[in-house]
């Protein structure tokens, strides 16, 4: 690992803002390169003057984004003609899709915005905003807003643990739950919201 992360930091040094959008291009498809593993270092590098914060910050969004919209293009291309037909081998009946995707072309914007956060979802949020065609201007908005606010965590923990490998693993993990704490909060409000909505009172 430390070897890895030593190997992270050099070829980001070298490769510069280039090389933070390609390996987080990597990171938001469905390859499992960890982006705990790719934005500490150029935080790192941003505490050694050798970057800038709005340069990491804003390369590591552009290739969260770049990767979540290849998904949704996958999605959009193969997905639902292949769940459609195939999915009842996986226990998804069509029924089952059709409902899903009500759900998700309800709630997308939401579900898109926390789903960048989380780690396990991250990677894959994009394919149902894709096979339900969610409106490409929100999935770009939320995707890039949701990804930007973990890029800038991921950066904050590089710049102060620097390559502590694993003292920047700990301090990754206490920032998820923190994240996980706040998408519960958040969601309850918009849960409320909406039975405000559906509800008025009169």
């Amino acid at each position: 690992m430390y070897t890895f992360l030593n190997w992270l930091i050099n070829t980001i040094g070298v490769m510069g803002y280039p090389g933070i959008i390609f390996l987080m291009f990597i990171e938001s498809t469905f390859i499992p390169l960890p982006s705990e593993l790719v934005i500490p270092p150029a935080g790192y590098l941003i505490s050694q003057s050798k970057m800038s914060w709005t340069g990491v910050v804003l390369s590591g969004t552009l290739g969260s984004l770049l990767g979540a919209l290849f998904n949704y293009a996958v999605a959009v291309y193969l997905g639902r003609p292949f769940i459609l037909k195939y999915g009842k081998y996986f226990g998804i009946s069509e029924r089952h899709f059709t409902k899903g995707e009500k759900y998700f072309l309800k709630h997308g914007n939401i579900s898109t915005f926390i789903g960048r956060l989380i780690l396990g979802v991250r990677h894959y949020i994009s394919f149902p905003a894709g096979l339900c065609r969610m409106n490409l201007g929100k999935f770009c908005f939320y995707t890039a807003f949701g990804a930007g606010i973990w890029v800038g965590i991921l950066a904050y923990i590089g710049y102060f643990v620097g390559n502590n490998k694993e003292k920047m693993i700990e301090m990754s993990k206490q920032w998820s739950i923190y994240i996980i704490i706040g998408c519960i909060l958040l969601v309850t409000i918009y849960v409320f919201w909406q039975k405000r909505k559906q509800n008025p009172i009169t």
